[in-house]
Order: C-alpha cells, then sequence, then structure tokens
C-alpha cells in the first residue's frame, strides 16, 4: 500500500492522481478540517481517506498500516509572523513522528522539502544539491521549517530509514487555481506594473510529481534533489505570463527600497485585515536575490526531462481565460 500525505494539498493532489493514473490504488491523509480537492473526485474508489494529523501519531500509526511506500507531502504554510514558531513546531514534530514510524516498520520514504532549505551558490554559480542554508543567518519560519525537518529525514537515514528528499522550486499549474503560486497569475491578471531585479527556478507540478514517483520506484536512496524545470528572471516570467494572457506587460523596475516600503505596507494592511499578508518581508527581499538552480542531477539519476516550462503557463493561462 502507498500512503501520501497532505493529498488535500496542490502537489499532493497531484501526485496523487498520477499514482492512481499509474494503476495504484492508495491511501491519502488528510486532517479532519480539510475537504477532498475536486481533482482527486473522479477517483473516489481507487483512493482510501483517512483521517491524520502529523502531530498525532496514533493516528499516523494506524494511517501506516500496510505501507510499504510513504510521500511525505503535509506541511504547515504562513506568511503570518505569530505562526512562525507554531510552523516551526509543527512541521519538525510532524516529520519526527513520521520518520520514527518508518523506519521501525521499515518503509520507504519521499519526503518533498524545498528549495528553501537550500543555501546559497557564489554569484555566477547555480545552486545545486551541495548546498546547504546557514540555519544562523535565516529568519525566514518557513525556510527554518524545512530545513530542521529535513534534518529530521537525515536523522531517520542515519538510523536505517530507506529516503529520499526532494527540493522543489515554485511548482505551477492549473490546479493551483488562485492560491500559491496562482497568485502570481492573477496579480499579473489584474494588472501588474512593477518587477523586480531577481530570478528563480520554476517546474510543472505534474512534473514534479513524475520525480518523486521516479525516485521512489527507483533504488536510490540517502540523497537529495532539487527538483527544477527552468530559472527565470522575474522580468522575463512577468512578461510572458502579460502576453500569454494579453494584458500589459510590467514594465517599471522595483528597486530594493520600494519592496521594503511595499512589504511595510502590506504588513501594516494585514495587521488591519487580520488576513496574511499580500507580501512579507521575506518575499520583498528575495524578489531582488537572483537564484538560479541546476537540475542536472535528478536528470542524470532517472533520466527525467522537464516539460517546457512556456507550455505550462500556456496550459494556465488558456484555463484563466476560461
Amino acid at each position: 500500500m502507498i500512503l501520501v500525505t497532505g493529498a488535500t494539498g496542490f502537489l499532493g493532489a497531484e501526485l496523487a492522481k498520477e499514482l492512481v493514473l499509474r494503476g495504484n490504488t492508495i491511501r491519502c491523509s488528510k486532517r479532519i478540517t480539510s475537504t477532498i480537492p475536486p481533482l482527486l473526485l473522479p477517483y473516489a474508489a481507487q483512493i482510501e481517506w483517512v483521517i491524520a494529523d502529523l502531530m498525532d501519531a496514533f493516528a499516523l500509526e494506524q494511517a501506516l498500516d500496510g505501507v510499504t511506500q510513504v510521500y511525505n507531502c503535509a506541511a504547515f504554510v504562513s506568511l503570518k509572523q505569530a505562526d512562525k514558531e507554531p510552523m516551526i513546531r509543527t512541521n519538525v514534530m510532524g516529520t519526527a513522528n513520521f520518520v520514527d514510524l518508518c523506519v521501525n516498520r521499515k518503509i520507504r520514504m519521499v519526503h518533498t522539502s524545498s528549495v528553501a532549505a537550500v543555501g546559497e551558490a557564489k554569484p555566477g554559480e547555480l545552486i545545486s544539491e551541495k548546498h546547504h542554508l546557514d540555519p544562523t543567518n535565516e529568519h525566514d519560519g518557513y525556510a527554518i521549517s524545512k530545513l530542521e525537518s529535513e534534518m529530521e529525514v537525515w536523522r531517520g537515514i542515519a538510523e536505517g530509514l530507506d529516503a529520499v528528499i526532494v527540493n522543489p522550486t515554485i511548482i505551477i499549474g492549473v490546479s493551483a487555481g488562485t492560491a500559491g503560486s496562482g497568485q502570481i497569475f492573477e496579480t499579473v491578471r489584474k494588472g501588474l506594473k512593477f518587477y523586480t531585479p531577481g530570478s528563480i527556478g520554476f517546474v510543472d507540478v505534474q512534473d514534479v510529481a513524475k520525480c518523486m514517483i521516479g525516485l521512489m520506484e527507483s533504488s536510490i536512496t540517502a540523497k537529495r534533489y532539487i527538483i527544477n524545470a527552468e530559472n527565470r528572471s522575474y522580468q522575463q516570467i512577468f512578461g510572458e505570463i502579460a502576453r500569454c494572457l494579453g494584458v500589459k506587460e510590467p514594465a517599471t523596475l522595483a528597486k530594493p527600497w520600494m519592496m521594503e516600503l511595499a512589504w511595510r505596507g502590506a504588513a501594516v494592511m494585514a495587521a488591519l485585515t487580520g488576513k496574511d499578508p499580500a507580501l512579507d518581508k521575506t518575499s520583498a527581499r528575495a524578489a531582488s536575490v537572483t537564484r538560479n538552480f541546476d537540475n542536472s542531477e535528478i536528470k542524470k539519476d532517472i533520466g527525467f526531462e522537464f516539460r517546457p516550462l512556456s507550455e505550462t503557463i500556456q496550459e494556465i493561462c488558456a484555463a484563466i481565460k476560461d
């Protein structure tokens, strides 16, 4: 039996769908307050849903009955400063619970981390799996939670866990809707006027799912992989999305000092409304940083070829227009 945690989320749902389309009957875990995503409703006969929070070791133990493979996609994600410590605690302790159970039951795991947990390269170099985040210089709660969760997986590997870690860049796809990375397309659609000088990697959600399955079905263990299709500057990605949607491209460079003002303004609005900030300090500063990623390791080890990013962008834009 295969278990997918976090299957109500963007990546977890796409992964579950891909597994079912390959002929598997799977088990998916969800929190009691989560709803099954529309993407998975047509596959009810192939998916067994169980209620299991990562912080509930007893529920996890029951969810793992008869399981031989686990795809761990569950995570607490928030931009609110008030959620920083709870997010770190939940992600790290939840991963630790899961790792302990998988070690004891000899269950193979593919753990989903993020490039937020990968360090920086020297100027002009690509960021690769050899780079590691320095926690003493990091203040982003999400990045810290992902890094420390990875450390729990590595601790499990030292204790005999058969596991692989994936570090995706920004994941995009139609099923994101207007949440998460979907906000990029929605913001451009509404008329984005500014672009920032930085760059980042992007990857199709289906490619991430396929890479994870390819790694699970391989004999590879005790390795981490950056999952990235292409690196794009923010000016390039915003411009391509705008052209695809038939709206005006952002034409004004948002300099770092402007981004500093923007996140402070967003913080004030969030405090007044009680909603997540439209832009947080970490994201604002990251938007001016060039971070380009090396995807050669995953391509070499499982022979994977990524879908061209422009195809994914066109697919998402077509869905938005419809």
